[in-house]
């Protein structure tokens, strides 16, 4: 895992991507895409052989680091014995697949039908659930991320939404609890979970329950700001979609496969969905898979009513021979526990004790492998370090910290006004720490913003 630099070939990877490859959520014109020449572990490289301690797991997703050598080989074999095969078939991945994923899932969350990815889960989870009631509209929360496609975007509160948004797609936001910034005026997690379940009571109310398919929300939200729910908030949101005839999504995306120090965050809350979204860490993002774990109940729906909906690349052998591997490799090496473990007594503390010497951190927040740290200009009145949605140089101050990180061999997830701390879930105790003193000395620099 020694870097080589070779900085000719690096230069002819970025003269390639600016080209000819067109970038994500982006302006085109804006951006300098680092040139990566390899990964393994928690690291990664570009070619002048700089190294980086990857504390974003790519898009959240690489839960057992870059290269693991089992899952690379199951890629392997499975790519010379089987390379692909149509859905509609009987293969032995995708069945071993669905077999592990359902044994993990909470509940009666026993069939599993696969997608390419995230996005797709969530699209084909509210189809099921509008089919399964009859009934049109979606209910979902304003701090939340639940894709790029059509119907996720649309069901997204974060700004990426509001492109698309033509108020035609039949969702319909909601204040979930986040106590740091109430939109309640409470002033504990009791008062914040009670205030924000009668606003969602209030709101299925005025919109009519008989319109409502589905709620849908992120065990723990992810991109939004991994807003760990009080306890209590979403038992009582599994109480009025069962009051109300309402079908339950739980977008398990980002939070899923031992990310929040369980198998699925839904686990630490003793909540079963109806439906459940998962993607990203179901194979470390090796390749691209996600799905819908689908209750005994909705499943009847279609046990003699075709399903109208699927992909061509459903349950794609290579991505469920990559699954099956994941998740072997999860077990025997004891990942989960180690998320939890470390998360609890390196993470947390760790995070913790940065928050009391820098004056830029209002909060922290999160669980296993799974933090936010709120970046602030003034602790007492909560003021973001940078505006909401903010670019060019209003978006100076995170830049600063970014780059600072950078140039201290981390790289970060910042997002708004805020760093997320989402390495592997395999990270070691040593790269935590390290990792850890590279966000103090990018902290110092936020620090200087502070007012």
């Amino acid at each position: 895992m020694t870097p080589q630099p070779n900085p000719e070939a690096g230069a002819a990877v970025k003269a390639a991507d600016r080209a000819h490859v067109f970038h994500s959520w982006s302006a085109q014109e804006l951006i300098d895409p680092l040139a990566v020449a390899g990964a393994e572990g928690s690291y990664f490289w570009d070619y002048d052989g700089r190294r980086y301690l990857d504390f974003t797991s790519g898009l959240v997703y690489t839960n057992i680091g870059y290269q693991h050598p089992k899952v690379v080989a199951a890629i392997q074999e499975q790519a010379a014995r089987m390379t692909t095969f149509a859905p509609a078939f009987a293969v032995e991945a995708r069945s071993e697949a669905a077999r592990l994923i359902a044994e993990r899932t909470p509940g009666d969350l026993d069939k599993i039908f696969f997608t390419n990815g995230g996005a797709d889960a969530v699209e084909h989870a509210l189809r099921m659930a509008r089919l399964h009631t009859g009934r049109p509209k979606v209910l979902s929360a304003y701090r939340s991320y639940h894709g790029g496609t059509q119907q996720a975007v649309n069901v997204t509160g974060d700004p990426r939404r509001w492109a698309s948004d033509s108020a035609t797609a039949g969702v319909v936001h909601f204040w979930a609890p986040f106590l740091y910034r109430s939109r309640f005026y409470a002033e504990t997690e009791e008062q914040e979970c009670a205030r924000a379940l009668e606003h969602l009571e209030t709101t299925i109310a005025f919109e009519g329950p008989s319109t409502i398919a589905a709620v849908i929300l992120e065990t723990v939200p992810g991109t939004a700001g991994i807003m760990p729910p009080p306890p209590g908030y979403l038992a009582g949101v599994r109480e009025l979609c069962d009051k109300y005839g309402i079908v339950l999504v739980l977008d398990e995306v980002m939070a899923g496969f031992g990310r929040t120090g369980t198998w699925f965050a839904a686990d630490l809350y003793d909540v079963v969905p109806d439906l459940m979204t998962f993607a990203k860490g179901v194979n470390s993002g090796y390749v691209p898979l996600g799905g819908v774990a689908i209750s005994a109940e909705i499943a009847a729906t279609f046990a003699t009513r075709p399903y109208p909906g699927g992909l061509t690349y459903s349950g794609h052998p290579l991505a469920c021979a990559a699954a099956v591997a994941t998740i072997n490799v999860m077990e025997e090496e004891g990942v989960v526990e180690n998320a939890a473990s470390l998360g609890a007594s390196v993470v947390g503390p760790g995070l913790r004790e940065l928050a009391e010497r820098h004056p830029s951190v209002g909060e922290v927040r999160g669980t296993g492998m799974f933090w936010a740290v709120e970046l602030v200009r003034d602790r007492e009145t909560r003021e973001p370090l940078v505006p909401y949605n903010a670019s060019g140089e209003a978006n100076a101050p995170m830049a600063a910290f970014a780059a600072a990180a950078k140039k201290a061999g981390l790289w970060p997830f910042v997002n708004m006004n805020r760093t997320h701390v989402v390495p592997p879930l395999n990270t070691s105790e040593a790269e935590l720490k390290e990792g850890l003193a590279a966000l103090d000395a990018a902290l110092s620099v936020a620090d200087e913003y502070v007012r």
